[in-house]
């Protein structure tokens, strides 16, 4: 697959299509497969949590956050993508312990170094989620 952050862009379908299955691993709570998309010295932050720096810190970080959801589902509105720079809108539907649902908007930031993303941000207000 040629590297998304090569001077010309890969096509948005291309993109949409890779986001969807990165977005899959997510949904599907599997730490590992959605590693797989980061580079192993990747930051990752989710709204205003702290960022996770490195494969074991954000394994730990993501691991804690998908046992915190019965489950989610995200529903990708669209994607721009540049040069290294792939950003994703849309909304995620959670589904709390409580079993009450929350959907909120997001924004992900993805910046790339070759097929791996090395700065993964979700613009989101986890508040509604986090509320008791």
């Amino acid at each position: 697959m040629e590297a998304l952050s090569t001077p010309v862009a890969r096509p948005v379908a291309e993109a949409t299509q890779w986001a969807k299955a990165m977005f899959a691993t997510i949904d599907a709570k599997d730490t590992e497969a959605f590693l797989a998309y980061l580079a192993h010295d990747a930051r990752f932050v989710y709204g205003s949590f702290p960022p996770a720096i490195g494969g074991e810190a954000m394994r730990a970080t993501l691991n804690a956050f998908f046992g915190s959801v019965a489950s989610l589902s995200h529903a990708l509105e669209a994607v721009w993508v540049w040069p290294g720079i792939v950003i994703c809108t849309g909304t995620v539907r959670y589904v709390r312990l409580d079993t009450r649902v929350v959907t909120l908007p997001f924004c992900d930031v993805l910046k790339l170094s070759g097929e791996k993303v090395r700065d993964y941000a979700v613009y989101v207000d986890p508040a509604p989620l986090m509320a008791p």
